[in-house]
């Protein structure tokens, strides 16, 4: 059988198609088996468990996934690599391909179709230009999934898991804290893909909570204070939050609410933790409801 982390084998896949490859798509083959081991690693698969793979390419990890897992649904939106999947993974029993958008792709009656009981497992060398829809689509319609190992652009990678502070922290940072634990496993250099990338890449994995670290009145209500705080970091919070159109409460209940929260009233949304934006919303809520 033909591994395709071995890229003599990728490139007579793509010559036996004359596969181009597709910019919109932002597709970039893995060709070291290093790096497709280190993933497998550390996605902490095993026969028990569910994968669903987006943007599985010519198939090259999907067959690492399928030796390790019991089922693989590889969801892929390029019509001209279907064949090509056929074709690489026609050894395996435990694999479905489905050519569809992962972003408008029912998932929850797909994991009732293959009759799931456990958390899926999410692995995927993530196409860069769509990686923070995916990710907060998965998460924020709270997708039974037990974690997510996936290949990203590096500085992205860096932003899931940057604190307070530092500038790469944003509205990105606080919403993958909140509902995983980011941890960057990999880095990995432009060198180990098919095109090259003009950027470096790490390999994350975000770990679940079983609950979030912070509870709030209003989980909807404080992702926007979150997005409006960072929309115009260099504004003060006070004047971010006013200035925000979906958010409707007046400059001085927004500052008495940061006034409430212990926070000096020049205070910028760059410095709050995910916990003292949890404690603002429910201050907010509060105020709103006297």
């Amino acid at each position: 059988m033909a591994y395709l982390g071995n890229p003599g084998n990728t490139i007579a896949a793509l010559q036996k198609y004359n596969f181009n490859f597709q910019k919109k798509y932002g597709q970039n083959f893995l060709i070291d088996t290093h790096v497709l081991d280190k993933i497998i690693r550390e996605s902490k698969i095993d026969k028990d468990d569910f994968v669903l793979e987006i943007g599985p390419g010519i198939g090259t990890m999907t067959q690492y996934l399928c030796e390790s897992a019991g089922r693989v649904v590889a969801v892929e939106i390029d019509k001209n690599l279907i064949p090509i999947l056929h074709e690489t993974l026609k050894e395996y029993d435990n694999v479905e391909i489905i050519n569809e958008d992962i972003l408008k792709l029912d998932l929850m009656s797909l994991i009732r179709q293959n009759g799931i009981q456990k958390p899926m497992k999410v692995v995927a060398n993530l196409p860069y230009y769509i990686t923070t829809p995916i990710i907060m689509g998965l998460l924020e319609k709270h997708m039974p999934i037990e974690s997510m190992t996936v290949m990203v652009q590096k500085e992205v990678a860096e932003r899931m898991q940057a604190g307070p502070g530092i500038k790469d922290y944003g509205a990105l940072s606080l919403a993958v804290q909140y509902y995983t634990r980011p941890q960057i496993v990999a880095n990995v250099p432009p060198n180990c893909f098919m095109p090259r990338p003009k950027v470096g890449s790490a390999v994350i994995r975000l770990t679940r909570h079983k609950k979030p670290p912070v509870e709030t009145k209003d989980e909807q209500l404080m992702f926007r204070l979150i997005r409006a705080s960072f929309n115009q970091r260099r504004k003060t919070l006070a004047n971010g939050l006013s200035n925000a159109g979906n958010l409707h409460f007046t400059k001085e209940q927004i500052q008495r609410a940061i006034l409430e929260l212990g926070e000096p009233a020049a205070v910028r949304g760059e410095t709050l933790t995910l916990e003292q934006f949890a404690r603002l919303t429910d201050i907010l809520k509060q105020i709103l409801d006297e």
